[in-house]
């Protein structure tokens, strides 16, 4: 009986760390059935810069992601970037979340919305891979891998959300 309950308590853990880590996801088997595609950073040597790709939702309902957080970054946000009083191009914190179509996409792309690292903890070189997790309002995380690459674009100024 003892070497019954020991194996059903071992399979029993076994589950539920499999479960957990099911839920956790990647940028290719997303948890919650949201992923990123094409995923992609600007190349920097310091302050701050953007990633860009593709928010895939693969659920019957809207996915909404309000937040994440990089080793490669001090501070994670989501931007979009909008025609500036002056004329110049303007990015500035989407506070209420970038929210995925059911069964849609949501593009992450320079001069449109797209997720800020800030205050960079290194250069990023192009080839280097960054790793970072986006939270959704359900608190289903989704870890992305994004390559490094140089991008000449992007010159927008930036307005931080109280200034």
């Amino acid at each position: 009986m003892r070497r019954t309950t020991m194996i059903a308590t071992s399979l029993l853990a076994a589950l539920a760390l499999g479960a957990g880590l099911a839920a956790c996801g990647s940028g290719d088997d997303a948890g919650g059935g949201l992923a990123v595609t094409d995923a992609w950073v600007k190349a920097t040597d310091e302050g701050m810069t953007g990633l860009f790709g593709t928010l895939v939702n693969e659920t019957g309902e809207d996915v909404l992601v309000v937040a994440g957080t990089s080793a490669a970054a001090a501070r994670v946000e989501l931007h979009t970037t909008a025609m500036g009083e002056d004329g110049s191009m303007v990015m500035t914190p989407v506070e209420d979340g970038f929210t995925v179509p059911a069964n849609g996409e949501h593009e992450l792309a320079p001069g449109g919305d797209h997720i800020m690292l800030m205050e960079l903890t290194a250069p990023l070189e192009p080839g280097d891979e960054v790793e970072l997790t986006l939270e959704t309002a359900d608190v289903t995380t989704v870890d992305v891998v994004a390559v490094v690459r140089t991008f000449a674009g992007g010159q927008e100024e930036y307005e931080p959300a109280d200034g």
